[in-house]
């Protein structure tokens, strides 16, 4: 559908990604945030090996640091899996959305400040009503933004969890040198504490736990973990997230397309996020560059299967009565282990 007005809602990574795929069909996309920030926000940074291939397609290689593969750790006990094929790659979240926004402006595809607030739609046309009094119109909106979605909650189809279940993501950068090739992830009382190397330099390092989680006294619960950090600064300022998961009730209505966490979000407790948003963009623009939008939620159900059903057993086994032996019964079972790592990161 050449010529397609597309309106992309969220200029984060996967916004973006969907802008360039849009680009690339030959549809004339739009990026809208109300931001104009560095698009920093709280994740794991550690991008799997499946994100590779798509950023190749997108002409995207961003700087970061290689990432051999994962490392989970509990007490002295430590299992370790190395992906298979190819590496992973560290990367700090403001690189990738530089990267995406050069690749963006290689296109000249607009990016517009503003903060949409509602919208209408007819069976041709989508109209997104902005704080500022400003109006865009576009043939589709692709609603990338985020896991507190304004275009889901306008729509009412955001379902909220239940109180109980709820968690929530801490994540900071540390001026250290790593001192592996691995994403390492240490079970700390609670919690789940990442540590990810993204550059020659630097380290993030994220926390995974109830309302409440300190991301300083979690580094200080895990020995490995603060010796190496020891009197290191750090390099950014401490973001959050959550609370997870958040559910939305379809992935699509009307010309209204949802697009990465904006669509439904597990738990970040497997780093998938990113590789699963960019499959996501891309299903969403083939879905509207067939004329038939109304597709989308069943290609976003086969992309996405696979992570949310790993991604549930995962977190209900990480909170439950089990947690403490999750690290030991890996090490019994290492082949397992690997089949479930390799299927979270291709």
């Amino acid at each position: 559908m050449s010529g397609t007005r597309v309106a992309i809602v969220g200029g984060g990574p996967v916004g973006l990604a969907a802008a360039l795929f849009a680009a690339r069909a030959g549809m004339s996309p739009t990026v809208i945030e109300a931001r104009d920030t560095d698009g920093d926000k709280a994740c794991g940074e550690g991008l799997m090996p499946g994100v590779m291939p798509l950023l190749d397609e997108l002409g995207i290689d961003p700087p970061g640091h290689e990432l051999r593969g994962v490392s989970y750790r509990q007490g002295n006990r430590q299992v370790d899996h190395l992906f298979p094929v190819v590496p992973g790659r560290g990367v700090r979240r403001t690189v990738l959305v530089d990267a995406l926004r050069t690749e963006t402006d290689r296109f000249e595809i607009p990016r517009v400040q503003a903060r949409v607030t509602s919208l209408t739609q007819d069976p041709s046309t989508v109209r997104l009503h902005c704080a500022e009094g400003e109006e865009i119109e576009a043939d589709y909106v692709l609603a990338c933004d985020g896991l507190h979605s304004t275009i889901a909650r306008q729509l009412g189809l955001v379902a909220r969890p239940r109180k109980r279940a709820r968690r929530y993501g801490l994540r900071q950068h540390f001026r250290c040198r790593p001192w592996g090739s691995m994403i390492e992830v240490y079970y700390a009382g609670d919690a789940e504490l990442y540590v990810t190397p993204v550059d020659d330099e630097t380290v993030g390092v994220a926390v995974l736990g109830p309302k409440g989680i300190n991301l300083a006294r979690t580094i200080a619960r895990v020995p490995q973990v603060s010796a190496h950090l020891g009197q290191a600064p750090v390099a950014s300022k401490l973001r959050g997230a959550g609370p997870f998961p958040y559910k939305a009730r379809s992935a699509q209505v009307g010309r209204v397309l949802l697009v990465g966490d904006a669509a439904g979000y597990v738990d970040a407790i497997t780093g998938e996020g990113l590789r699963v948003g960019f499959a996501q963009a891309r299903e969403a623009v083939s879905a509207v560059d067939s004329g038939q939008p109304a597709s989308y939620p069943r290609r976003w159900r086969a992309v996405t299967r696979e992570f949310r059903l790993l991604t549930r057993g995962l977190v209900a086994l990480a909170s439950s009565p089990l947690r403490g032996s999750i690290v030991p019964l890996a090490s019994t079972a290492p082949r397992v282990f690997g089949v479930v790592v390799d299927r979270l990161a291709r």
